[in-house]
């Protein structure tokens, strides 16, 4: 996860703006920056925040 921000409430706009922008979901976003869901997520989680996929974004 080197190449996304450090950061947690840059990764949340980092990674909200991927979702609205670039992808449908969360695992293909996560495909396709080759990071673990799981890890992201816990991230996330720590600041927290929580994925909610019937808006593709985090909240």
């Amino acid at each position: 996860m080197a190449n996304i921000p450090s950061d947690p409430y840059i990764l949340l706009s980092y990674i909200n703006m991927k979702l609205r922008d670039e992808y449908v979901n969360l695992d293909e976003l996560c495909a396709s920056l080759d990071i673990k869901r799981t890890s992201l997520e816990k991230r996330l989680s720590d600041a927290g925040f929580e994925y909610v996929p019937s808006v593709n974004q985090f909240k």
